[in-house]
């Protein structure tokens, strides 16, 4: 099973997060749990080839 970085905070009763590979589409869950799922089908959706124009992060090795 491969697995994903996220990054998340917790605003008064909800949890914000989004996938360090795609920082720029965010979810959220009432608990830690439901915005893993709203992360993993976030994550189905990108990789899916069905949304255009999808951002990425890349790493550039300079000199």
């Amino acid at each position: 099973m491969e697995t994903k970085k996220f990054v998340y905070y917790q605003d008064e009763n909800m949890y914000i997060g989004w996938l360090e590979e795609f920082p720029d589409y965010k979810t959220q869950g009432e608990t830690l749990d439901e915005l893993k799922e709203n992360l993993n089908d976030i994550y189905k959706e990108l990789t899916s080839g069905s949304i255009p124009n999808v951002l990425h992060v890349g790493e550039l090795r300079v000199a």
